[in-house]
């Protein structure tokens, strides 16, 4: 074989390091993965990524040590989001490298049969979408999107009405714990209305999401003095939540992330602003001061 040039190397040498960072990520995902065959693919997958490995490293006459913080990252996202997530954000880096593949290729062979597997890696992880948690989606989006409407909008509107941020904290604790238990029952009446068989399940998903919202839009006014102050930071944690669970959508189900992103941005911080001048209505045609 003749001499790869140094800048090959240097890709090669990031691909190796590549490899075997996913290789643990793999085999730590499988150690926790209970269904038998998803485990079965994830391991097999990790032994590939090892075979990879070790192709590099012949070539390159020397070992390499893994991306630990990477590692670390996506076994905390896994535990956190699902393996799906994690699996799914490791492989957009995998079609990234596939560049570097087709470089490589024109001087080390090997390359091709690589970029081949990594194709199936893919094909394989589409089958191996049977997370529990990916079911319930619909739930999570119901009682996460009705949170941040319903909740960021109350609070909105008490945030010039009372003007005191210990008792809109109250109130909008009050009025969410109520509404999460509302959404629940209603999720779980639906559900069993249609002979659903994971009907509490999907009740518990959609209150679920929806008192962990409301925890995180109260949490400014419990921390911050000035209602108004706190009413910037609550609209702030909309924005994030939004994001957040956006873009889990976006890698976990290959949803498109802008036009939703933008969709829920706007319909939540439209009722706030509207519930907002509620408020101000409301405040100065009872002449109530708080």
């Amino acid at each position: 074989m003749a001499a790869i040039p140094e800048p090959i190397k240097k890709q090669i040498s990031q691909l190796q390091k590549g490899e075997i960072t996913e290789y643990y990520v793999y085999k730590n995902i499988a150690k926790r993965t209970r269904n038998l065959d998803n485990r079965r693919i994830l391991e097999k997958i990790a032994s590939e990524e090892k075979a990879h490995y070790l192709i590099w490293t012949q070539l390159l006459g020397q070992e390499t040590t893994p991306r630990r913080f990477h590692i670390f990252f996506l076994n905390l996202l896994s535990l956190l989001f699902g393996y799906t997530f994690a699996i799914k954000l490791m492989e957009k880096g995998e079609d990234k490298a596939k560049a570097s593949y087709e470089e490589i290729g024109k001087h080390v062979p090997e390359a091709i049969q690589i970029a081949h597997e990594e194709d199936i890696h893919e094909q394989q992880l589409i089958g191996l979408l049977n997370e529990e948690r990916l079911n319930y989606i619909g739930s999570m989006v119901l009682g996460l999107n009705d949170a941040l409407v319903e909740l960021s909008g109350t609070l909105a509107g008490l945030t010039f009405a009372f003007a005191d941020p210990k008792l809109i904290s109250l109130s909008g604790l009050i009025t969410g714990i109520a509404a999460s238990l509302s959404m629940a029952a209603s999720e779980y009446l639906s559900a069993h209305a249609e002979n659903k068989p994971d009907a509490l399940k999907s009740a518990l998903y959609t209150g679920g999401a929806y008192i962990v919202t409301v925890a995180l839009l109260i949490l400014p006014y419990l921390l911050i003095p000035n209602h108004f102050v706190a009413l910037g930071v609550m609209l702030l944690v909309v924005v994030f939540i939004i994001f957040i669970f956006n873009y889990y959508l976006s890698v976990a189900k290959d949803l498109p992330f802008r036009k939703r992103f933008f969709q829920m941005v706007v319909i939540s911080l439209g009722v706030a602003a509207i519930s907002f001048g509620i408020g101000i209505l409301i405040k100065l045609g009872l002449g109530i001061e708080v």
